[in-house]
This record gives C-alpha cells, sequence and structure tokens, in this order.
C-alpha cells in the first residue's frame, strides 16, 4: 500500500536531519570544551534541559493539557528516560572530558551505533541486511580513521582512565535510551515526548546538582555560563534530541543510530569554522568512508 503524502514527508524530513542533526549535536563539542571553569557539569546538564524543557513545551502546550491523564500512564517512562538521556548522557559526559581525551571519547561514542544496530536485531527485531552491515563497517573504520588521524598504530597505545569509564557509561546508557525510545508506546507526539522526558530528566538531575555545588563544583552565575547553557539548551539539545526523536519513530532505533558516526567529522568541520583548526586528509579519507556507510545502512 502507497505510503500517504503525509508520511512521504515524514520520511523525507527524517532522512535530511540523519544529516543536520550531527551538526547540532557537535555544538556540545564547543560547550564541553569551554565549560571547564565556567559551570560545573551537573549544573551545565540541569540548566540546558530546563531550558529546552520550556523552549519545547511552548509548542506542544495544547497537547500536553489535552492529554494530561496520559501523563499519569507514562511518568514512569519519562523519569527512566530521562535519567538515561538528560542526567547520564548529560553530565556524565562532562565530568568524563575533565580526564580524558577526545580520541578516547570519540572511540567510546563511535561503539555506540554498532551497539544499537546489534541490539535492535536482537531486541526489537529490526532486520539487518548484508549492505547494512557493509555501512556500519564502512562508517565505523571512517570514524576511527579520523580519531586516530590516519596512523592505525595509535590503536594500540591507547590507555584508559577514569574518564573513559564516565564516558563508557553514557555510551552504553545511550544505546539503552534510543531502544527504549522505539520499544515503548505513547500516546504523545515525538516534541510533546521530549518535553516530558526533558522534564524527567530534570527531576533526575537536580538533586545530583544540589549536591554537586555543595561536595565538589560550585557554580556562579556568570554570562559565559548562561550562553554555555542557552547554547547547550538550543541546539545540542531541544534541536538535536527532537530531531533524534522523529527519526526514531520514522527510520527506526538502527538507522538512527548512524548518526552518531558523521560526529567526528562535522566536530572536524566545526573546529575549522569556529576554533581555527585546520581539516586535513584523514579527515576526507574519513569523511569517503562515512558517507557511503550512511547510504547503505540507512536506504530501504
Amino acid at each position: 500500500m502507497p505510503a500517504s503524502p503525509g508520511g512521504a514527508r515524514a520520511q523525507r524530513l527524517a532522512y535530511a536531519l540523519l544529516f543536520i542533526t550531527p551538526a547540532l549535536w557537535s555544538v556540545n563539542y564547543l560547550v564541553a570544551r569551554w565549560a571547564p571553569g565556567v559551570i560545573a557539569p551537573h549544573a551545565l546538564a540541569l540548566g540546558r534541559w530546563v531550558l529546552a524543557a520550556l523552549i519545547l513545551g511552548a509548542f506542544c502546550a495544547g497537547e500536553l493539557r489535552a492529554k494530561r491523564h496520559a501523563i499519569r500512564a507514562e511518568w514512569r517512562q519519562f523519569i527512566v528516560l530521562g535519567a538515561l538521556g538528560m542526567w547520564v548522557c548529560g553530565a556524565f559526559v562532562y565530568i568524563g572530558g575533565r580526564s580524558t581525551s577526545a580520541v578516547n571519547i570519540g572511540l567510546l561514542y563511535a561503539a555506540s551505533p554498532v551497539l544499537i544496530v546489534i541490539a535492535s536485531a536482537l531486541w526489537l527485531h529490526e532486520r539487518i541486511g548484508p549492505s547494512q552491515a557493509i555501512g556500519v563497517g564502512l562508517a565505523l573504520a571512517g570514524v576511527l580513521h579520523i580519531l586516530l588521524r590516519g596512523d592505525w598504530p595509535a590503536l594500540l597505545a591507547l590507555q584508559f582512565n577514569p574518564g573513559d569509564v564516565w564516558v563508557a557509561v553514557a555510551v552504553a546508557c545511550w544505546t539503552v535510551y534510543s531502544l527504549l525510545l522505539r520499544a515503548w508506546p505513547s500516546a504523545f507526539s515525538a516534541l510533546a515526548r521530549l518535553t516530558l522526558t526533558a522534564c524527567g530528566g530534570v527531576l533526575v538531575l537536580l538533586p545530583f546538582t544540589v549536591w554537586e555545588a555543595v561536595a565538589w563544583w560550585p557554580t556562579e552565575l556568570s554570562w559565559k555560563s548562561l550562553a554555555l547553557v542557552a547554547a547547550a539548551a538550543l541546539l545540542p539539545g531541544a534541536g538535536a534530541y527532537a530531531a533524534y526523536s522523529v527519526m526514531q519513530r520514522e527510520l527506526g532505533a538502527a538507522r538512527v543510530g548512524m548518526v552518531l558516526y558523521l560526529g567526528p567529522f562535522y566536530s572536524a568541520v566545526l573546529a575549522w569554522l569556529v576554533l581555527g583548526e585546520t581539516i586535513q586528509g584523514f579527515h576526507l579519507v574519513g569523511g569517503a568512508l562515512i558517507l557511503p556507510g550512511i547510504f547503505l545502512t540507512t536506504r530501504k
């Protein structure tokens, strides 16, 4: 049966978002780089999702009022998803980034799409064909080539520290978040569901932020800290997560997990534009592997 015009438009939007969303997420690399000494990890994550929830809620307030009875039915899901996607995948990455290298973080996150593909096939029974398996391999090779700067023997010299553990936990929780988002049915649209999930994340983040401020990293309110919160809330927060929810609904967890492969490629471009870092040959080789990998994995 042919897809409805609305369904076809939603599919086209989802495929376009595959290439837009990593650019939004890449802003988080800049935020994480500028945050130390300005704002504490949990405070940054909390501010990010409070602001994101307010922004998202403004666009779906009518739906939330109309379906308030469904909130009572799904509140446990919002708490779990919020803990995974907003607390762990927010604050833990900021904490880990203080004591580990960008190469190690990138390598750990590069494993997430592979975990999502495997778990989607085993748990959600999403079919992964031979061409998609080849696409996963090409994209992973491209990511590793970029992260290792073309020096593959450097893979044997990697060392892990406590920061890697924080990031590894975040990667595992992102995999679970992606699968639960697909597996759990919801009465809400993608935008309204994300708003409620952000509220669940705020509830989880709040006590940890207070504990952090008292015991570890007090944060002084400043224009710079507010700017970091706003940047994290608008682009890698509300924008990227809303896009991810739409893609999950239209394309499935395994295909959408591939957007994480574009992260290092986009980050290199963003670092070139904003920080003045140069784009080198290994970036181009990596991109030449990643892009066909994305095509093979996401095509029908």
